[in-house]
């Protein structure tokens, strides 16, 4: 988001979804950070159940594979930061997370948001910390699992080359930034990957997917969430 198009951050609304899990609304995109038929439940079947859990079912984040190295473009509320290491610490999986935002929350929703996490003391502890770090710098939550949130557009950033193994692709939709959803990002995010490495996003629209091919990615569609009937996973190859 940027911070033309979205205004001043007092018109960002906090609304209650479906699965009772909050969200932000934004009126000046008429457009949610989630899904309103729930947001806990789409980020974890679009980029958990669908993301991080094969490459975890496959051994990465092992001492003896390395870690899952995961990019998120769309950081938010930090919704898919927390789940990712919640399934992480079940699964004892070392991952590196780089988060990437152009416009940060503001204290008072980072504060309205917190009530989700209530009745989980470890992710509490750790949305606390996720909004508390300074930007730019790392979270270290334990020994082997580290997240850097990086306030700076994905366009201008500088990424490494074959470096990452899993993409979480959680921009606005298409018609809301479609500077994000251009074939000369996706070949951008296509560089960065490693070998086999994955992008899962919500959006199943068909440009997104003739994009993504263009710049090398293989791509599939699998049933969406609650609400929506497809979402995309896209490979580059191995």
């Amino acid at each position: 988001m940027s911070n033309e198009q979205l205004g001043t951050e007092s018109k960002i609304e906090v609304r209650t979804t479906a699965d009772g899990s909050p969200t932000l609304y934004v009126p000046a995109l008429d457009e949610h950070y989630h899904s309103h038929h729930g947001a806990a439940q789409e980020s974890r079947h679009v980029f958990i159940e669908a993301g991080l859990m094969p490459l975890l079912a496959a051994g990465l984040g092992q001492p003896d594979e390395g870690p899952v190295r995961i990019l998120e473009i769309g950081l938010g509320t930090g919704l898919n930061a927390l789940l990712t290491l919640e399934a992480a610490i079940a699964a004892q999986a070392i991952i590196v997370y780089d988060g990437y935002e152009t416009t940060p929350l503001s204290p008072a929703i980072v504060a309205a948001l917190a009530s989700q996490w209530e009745d989980n003391e470890l992710l509490k502890i750790a949305f606390e910390q996720l909004h508390a770090t300074p930007w730019n710098e790392t979270l270290i939550i334990d020994e082997v699992r580290f997240l850097t949130k990086i306030q700076e557009s994905i366009q201008a950033a500088a990424l490494p080359a074959a470096h990452y193994n899993l993409i979480y692709f959680d921009a606005f939709a298409p018609e809301k930034q479609p500077e994000l959803w251009t074939e000369d990002v996706f070949a951008k995010l296509y560089a960065a990957a490693a070998p086999g490495a994955v992008l899962v996003s919500y959006c199943a629209q068909g440009q997104f997917r003739r994009n993504l091919r263009a710049a090398g990615w293989l791509t599939e569609k699998l049933p969406g969430p609650p609400g929506k009937r497809e979402m995309t996973r896209a490979r580059k190859p191995a």
